[in-house]
């Protein structure tokens, strides 16, 4: 707690605060994604839904656009679903207790506990990726901390640890130093060890064991996949589809995608017309935790006067539109290769 209040994160913007909706939504954008790309993220998300009542007010389509690019989007579907059961189930109020957080949607154990510790001063421990890293190393716990064995040793020690302190913790200071000490010291790759105020007493620090604890997960080799984007255009609309939920991009405006030749011949035939031919792009490979999606985009303009009628789950979205699209990244990234004008930052000055 004492290197936490000199050294430790003291300014995020979620920080001084104990309002359990901006603590909420820091801990889930916080999941898998770095703080400096959360920043952003948080301030925007919060400008358009203010509070909870907000969120659970507007719909799936109005929230993805806030999330678009973070990743992980059942964590945006979740968001919502947890908003809708607060409002309905809580009378718009978070509930204060750890063990009743977790019975919302998206919310698991540690999250739980970092809400009901920074909120309402609960004693209950957490257990992210950050503290795992520091309590094997710490402790000198063996065992992939993925595996039930290991996670339960963990959250055991965890919970021995609050047991055996003072009566009059600071939680906010006690959770934070744990999240900081992870992210600042114990680093995943050249863990700061001079600089950490437990280094006397840490396991692996003693043993010269830092760069194998926590134990490496076997490495697998990441599956390949191939797709066939379209980039149908018509004047100055774009056709896009929204991917079904759940999914990876489940609720996300995605270019049409095709598993094969004949499906994307098929599609071009349909979109573009008989003056124009489909023009093939410079492919790209997008990384996702479990595999390697190895995108090939082709390119089509339909010159006939009037919009074609697109299928149920598709809509043509002006040029202009794009930048305030829910969609996700390498699309995104396509589209504004394309049109670079269209996802300029707007100088509202």
């Amino acid at each position: 707690m004492s290197w936490q209040r000199k050294h430790g994160r003291q300014h995020l913007p979620w920080q001084g605060t104990q309002n359990p909706y901006r603590i909420w939504l820091s801990e889930i954008m916080l999941q898998q994604t770095q703080v400096a790309t959360v920043i952003g993220y948080y301030q925007r998300f919060l400008e358009r839904f203010p509070d909870i009542q907000a969120l659970a007010q507007a719909s799936q389509d109005e929230v993805m656009p806030y999330w678009a690019g973070l990743g992980y989007y059942a964590r945006a579907r979740n968001l919502h679903r947890c908003a809708q059961a607060i409002c309905q189930d809580w009378g718009g109020k978070f509930p204060s207790c750890s063990q009743d957080i977790a019975t919302l949607p998206g919310i698991g154990r540690s999250t739980a506990a970092a809400i009901a510790a920074f909120c309402f001063r609960e004693r209950s421990p957490i257990m992210d990726g950050n503290v795992k890293r520091v309590f094997t190393r710490y402790f000198g716990i063996e065992g992939v901390t993925s595996e039930r064995s290991t996670e339960q040793r963990l959250w055991h020690t965890a919970e021995a640890v609050l047991d055996a302190a003072p009566h009059n913790l600071d939680m906010t200071a006690y959770t934070q130093g744990l999240m900081d000490l992870g992210s600042q010291c114990c680093t995943r790759s050249r863990p700061a060890c001079t600089s950490c105020p437990v280094q006397n007493t840490c396991y692996a620090h003693m043993h010269g064991r830092q760069h194998e604890l926590p134990t490496p997960k076997k490495k697998k080799a990441s599956p390949e996949r191939q797709c066939r984007m379209l980039i149908a255009r018509h004047a100055d609309h774009i056709l896009l589809e929204q991917q079904a939920s759940p999914g990876i991009w489940g609720g996300l405006w995605s270019l049409p995608k095709y598993d094969s030749d004949e499906d994307l011949q098929t599609a071009c035939y349909r979109w573009g017309s008989r003056e124009a031919s489909a023009q093939k792009m410079a492919g790209m490979i997008h990384v996702f935790t479990h595999f390697r999606l190895h995108i090939e985009p082709w390119y089509v303009i339909n010159n006939t006067p009037q919009l074609a009628e697109p299928d149920p789950a598709q809509r043509w979205v002006a040029i202009d539109d794009l930048r305030n699209a829910a969609l996700p990244a390498p699309v995104r990234k396509i589209l504004e290769g394309l049109f670079p004008a269209s996802f300029a930052p707007v100088d509202n000055g």
